[in-house]
């Protein structure tokens, strides 16, 4: 279903299907938050998108991911973003995904809070069968600036040929894509549930975008439980935290399997 926000200024966000805003409370037995990142897909085939010498998949950060790239050069924001969306149909999710969907579904069986958010912008988290909070956007998803649509669509991967809004026909819209200097969406929703967390995860991020660098850092000092898993160790790691290296479609179930045990 199409959702319609509106479009004033900095444009509202979009509250995602992911999350439940009433799970977000303090009489839940646990209350566990995912946060998964790049690391996470890499082993369905999907380049991480931060690369050496801050390359983006071989672009400038500035040239395809801020506001100003997009209104100096819009044909080649269009592009790189419709080069990636073709990318979709052809990956599929992998075991971490699916560990995850399955954490998901049973914890939340079990009586226990869940809140899985991603700073990935693939749909492989759905595909497996999760509900993530997309805090940077979805590939599948495009925006309108002039009336605040934003509508999901995997039907159309023209490099060369803009897409017009659906609703009221603006001959342009953008990808729905948080780019640097842009809010990411769900940010109470976020800070409500990291309130709320006693078993904070991250999986396969760099610990060095903010603002999701610091939601580590916010669980730690809120007493949760932290486990860190990434192939090597994040910038914002600590002695506190449970490091687990390694492959992310080889470590997440396992780890998946100890807290079922755990919490059973």
């Amino acid at each position: 279903m199409p959702v319609v926000r509106p479009a004033a200024g900095a444009i509202a966000r979009r509250l995602p299907r992911g999350g439940r805003d009433n799970e977000t409370n303090h009489t839940l037995k646990h209350f566990i938050f995912v946060l998964t990142g790049a690391g996470v897909s890499a082993d369905s085939g999907i380049v991480t998108f931060r690369g050496a010498g801050g390359l983006w998949e071989g672009y400038k950060i500035e040239d395809v991911a801020t506001p100003m790239a997009w209104k100096r050069d819009p044909a080649l924001v269009w592009r790189f973003y419709q080069m990636r969306r073709a990318q979709l149909p052809a990956v599929q999710p992998n075991d971490a995904h699916r560990a995850l969907a399955r954490l998901e579904i049973e914890v939340r069986a079990s009586g226990h809070g869940f809140a899985l958010v991603t700073q990935n912008v693939d749909n492989l988290h759905e595909r497996a069968g999760s509900r993530p909070v997309h805090m940077h956007g979805e590939l599948a998803r495009f925006l309108c600036e002039q009336c605040g649509l934003s509508h999901g669509d995997l039907t159309d991967f023209r490099t060369d040929a803009f897409r017009p809004c659906p609703k009221c026909k603006f001959p342009r819209v953008r990808p729905d894509i948080v780019w640097f200097g842009e809010v990411p969406y769900r940010m109470d929703f976020i800070s409500e549930a990291l309130a709320s967390t006693t078993i904070f995860i991250s999986i396969g991020t760099s610990g060095a975008v903010d603002p999701a660098a610091g939601f580590l850092k916010e669980a730690r000092s809120r007493g949760a439980r932290t486990i860190v898993h990434s192939l090597d160790e994040p910038g914002n790691l600590s002695s506190r935290d449970e490091f687990l290296p390694g492959n992310a479609s080889e470590v997440v179930p396992r780890l998946v399997d100890d807290l079922l045990r755990s919490l059973s």
